[in-house]
């Protein structure tokens, strides 16, 4: 097998991991907008997070880290982090749509450094907490932080939508039927074929 030079394959690294932050960004605002901002605040169990306070640390986590992303440290002195996980005392009605702007502008920061990032760019040297990373295992990182964070939302979306809720993947007992449906769109003619 050969592999492709170096600049194609960084491109190809660079398009995969903005292609997964932005599939755990639409599945969380999936997730989060089959809740009321009433819910947002509901914890299943005391020392458990509900998901205003993961989106608050969510918020906080990719300010920190994306904003200065190649020039600074990636846990910023103006972080707070303990206060991310303590629960909203402001009126929901006015605290959710601004917590889910905050959420948006956030993830902006990340999507915006994506798309100035350059093949070379993986290699360089950024720090978190003093710790050296290269750009490509820090990203690596926030990948899987953001995805066990996502699961929880999705999770915690569907305790309290119980059998309302609107299913995000594959429903139960459907996956012959998505799988053919996937392996159709793929091969269009196959179907047609005597």
């Amino acid at each position: 097998m050969t592999l492709p030079p170096n600049d194609t394959l960084s491109q190809a690294v660079l398009a995969n991991l903005r292609h997964n932050f932005i599939q755990y960004k639409t599945l969380a605002d999936r997730a989060l907008a089959q809740l009321t901002p009433t819910e947002w605040l509901y914890s299943p169990a005391s020392g458990s997070n509900s998901s205003a306070v993961i989106v608050q640390h969510l918020v906080g986590n990719l300010r920190s880290r994306f904003t200065d992303f190649l020039t600074t440290d990636g846990e910023k002195p103006s972080r707070s982090r303990d206060q991310e996980f303590e629960e909203p005392t402001a009126p929901v009605a006015t605290y959710v749509p601004a917590l889910q702007q905050q959420w948006d502008e956030a993830w902006l920061i990340l999507f915006d450094l994506l798309n100035t990032l350059q093949p070379g760019d993986l290699l360089r040297t950024v720090t978190i907490r003093g710790e050296a990373h290269t750009v490509l295992a820090a990203l690596q990182r926030q990948v899987a932080h953001y995805g066990s964070h996502v699961g929880q939302l999705v999770q915690l979306a569907k305790i309290i939508r119980g059998a309302t809720w609107q299913n995000l993947s594959v429903p139960r007992g459907q996956s012959e039927n998505f799988t053919q449906q996937v392996r159709t769109q793929a091969n269009p003619m196959q179907d047609s074929v005597v």
